[in-house]
């Protein structure tokens, strides 16, 4: 029998897949990971914008006549210095990206030229005796942090509840995507259940083969909303029954991409009364940011305090947090993590030319006709890799982060934790980066076959150990964006005092760098001195948030709301490393 289901507006698009550390972005298929969720739309302010006509008594012809003259006058004048403005402009738009294909020299860094870049700088960089960072003292930039403010307690979570009293009725949600995209669909589910008051069952993954409780602790997890939100593993008897023992055959409620809470409250709300139990599939990025305050608090509650990986996985992912602080014991136990993109997938995904030649053209091809059918072939799809790469968009390779972080100023006694797939041709790609950084290490080298054979072939629970490694670095890289480094950042945010740690590369001046085969190795190390100190300013940044009017994502940007949940730094870490 088919689903019944009510369709309100669009239902948006989610790009979402799972590679095994389940973030960057922009990929698909098999094993790409996530794209982080855009913004909510904002409202269109051309109504503010219009100037508001004030009405005229009388005016002579004469009056009238000249005052067009000087209307007309005016403007010609504006049109003859604009429109030539406008024309240069747009030569500039339509002939630079396609000067490759008129015979023009290619754009400053539209080509691949990194690898060359390396041999030239390699033995300036190999005989460097300068003195190297201090990961203890990477990051300068502190967040003065406004006192603690309470939670909201109880009382006032039901005071200012806007369903009415007493519970509703059952709500079900079906996750799809990566590991951090079905995490944010599950604090979203919270936050919903908390705005109907529902009760809210153990949301269902669409993908991967997995239940909640392969990657999450059920019971902590319902424990800790306890009070706030109650949470079931399933529907009860008599609702099964109703509906044949099949959740197709319940009301599916097709929502919208960043719904409002009104909407929630005027389309979803009467159908959770008047049936006892609805079901929202999928439910990816299905709330907007902006809320009432005691919502927002169930999503900050649900993100760092409700979710915990399971004993399997957090017993596994702490050995391999312990293992690397034993390699680090030249930098008192403080590594680098760096999230790594550059899996066949994800490299065919973005349309990006490396030096690959022909057998790479024609292995990237299959890999995008295997994982999107024809989809790249379109008529109406064009495509230009030198563009991509000069805005910034193709994923580095293990070469040019390599580069970065010795120009930075690691030196080769630094440990490097890679969380990252299946790396396209890892043998040739990753040798420059193992010479740079020879204590570099991934998953699979700190744990025993033994050890990760139960997670073999579930990429959000290899996600789930890539995470926790990431999380507890002194240094976070990200590469390529998407899920994995967004809630990343947002968490490192959470239990570092308000500072994100990352370094996130601005790679539309990096492949300008990169372009140049004679640049000093005295130059790129400035640059990426620069580069550094930028990420460290931005580490620190807080987007101005007004009340039920945020922008920002605040799995990204948990501070002001998820202040109040904080605890010392020394005491969060010790938490979650000792959670089973």
């Amino acid at each position: 029998m088919k689903s019944k289901t009510h369709s309100h507006g669009g239902n948006g698009h989610d790009t979402d897949g799972a590679s095994a550390t389940g973030g960057g972005g922009g990929g698909g298929g098999s094993s790409s990971s996530p794209s982080p969720p855009p913004s909510p739309r904002r409202h269109s302010s051309i109504s503010h914008c219009r100037r508001r006509l004030r009405p005229v008594k009388s005016i002579s012809s004469r009056s009238l006549g000249t005052l067009a003259a000087g209307i007309m006058t005016r403007r010609s004048l504006r049109y003859f210095f604009l429109l030539p403005l406008l024309y240069i402009s747009g030569l500039l738009m339509c002939v630079g990206p396609f000067s490759a294909f008129i015979g023009g020299p290619p754009l400053p860094g539209s080509v691949y030229r990194s690898h060359e870049v390396f041999r030239h700088l390699w033995p300036a960089m190999e005989s460097d005796n300068s003195s190297a960072i201090v990961l203890s003292s990477v990051w300068k930039y502190k967040r003065k942090l406004r006192e603690h403010k309470a939670c909201p307690n109880l009382s006032a979570l039901h005071h200012d509840q806007i369903a009415s009293p007493g519970l509703n009725g059952f709500l079900i949600v079906e996750a799809n995507g990566g590991l951090n995209q079905q995490r944010s669909a599950i604090c979203n589910a919270v936050a919903v259940a908390g705005l109907l008051n529902a009760i809210l069952v153990i949301p269902h993954f669409e993908f991967h083969n997995v239940e909640f409780g392969d990657i999450y602790n059920e019971d902590h997890f319902i424990s800790t909303l306890d009070g706030y939100v109650k949470v079931v593993k399933e529907l009860p008897e008599a609702l099964m029954e109703k509906h044949n023992y099949n959740i197709s055959n319940i009301t599916n409620i097709r929502v919208q991409a960043w719904a409002p809470v009104s909407y929630y409250l005027g389309v979803v709300y009467p159908i959770l009364q008047s049936e006892g139990v609805v079901r929202i599939a999928p439910f990816a990025n299905r709330l907007a940011m902006s809320v009432p305050p005691h919502i927002q608090y169930l999503r900050c509650l649900t993100n760092y305090k409700a979710l915990r990986f399971s004993s399997s996985i957090s017993m596994l992912a702490k050995k391999l947090v312990n293992r690397m602080i034993e390699k680090s014991s030249r930098s008192d136990g403080k590594y680098i993590a760096v999230h790594l993109r550059f899996e066949e997938d994800m490299i065919a995904f973005s349309c990006c030319i490396y030096d690959g030649g022909k057998a790479e053209k024609l292995e990237m091809e299959s890999a995008r006709e295997k994982g999107w059918r024809g989809k790249f072939k379109r008529k109406d799809r064009i495509i230009l890799p030198n563009l991509n790469r000069v805005e910034g968009k193709c994923p580095l390779t293990p070469l040019e982060v390599g580069m970065m972080l010795r120009g930075m100023g690691f030196d080769n006694n630094t440990s490097i934790y890679l969380a990252s797939g299946k790396i396209y041709h890892a043998e040739r790609y990753l040798t420059p980066l193992k010479m740079m950084f020879p204590n570099l290490y991934t998953k699979e080298s700190l744990a025993t076959s033994d050890e990760l054979a139960p997670f073999m072939g579930y990429s959000s629970q290899l996600a789930a150990l890539d995470y926790t490694v990431c999380l507890f670095s002194e240094v976070f890289v990200t590469t390529q964006g998407g899920n994995f480094p967004h809630f990343l950042m947002g968490h490192r945010r959470f239990i570092y005092d308000g500072h994100s740690k990352t370094i996130n590369p601005d790679k539309r001046k990096l492949v300008l760098l990169l372009d140049d085969v004679d640049i000093s190795w005295r130059t790129l190390k400035e640059e990426m001195e620069d580069m550094l100190s930028e990420s460290d300013r931005k580490g620190i940044m807080v987007p101005r948030v007004r009340k039920i009017n945020r922008k920002t994502s605040i799995y990204m940007y948990p501070l002001p709301e998820c202040r109040c949940l904080q605890q010392s730094m020394a005491d969060q870490i010790d938490q979650i490393r000792n959670s089973e």
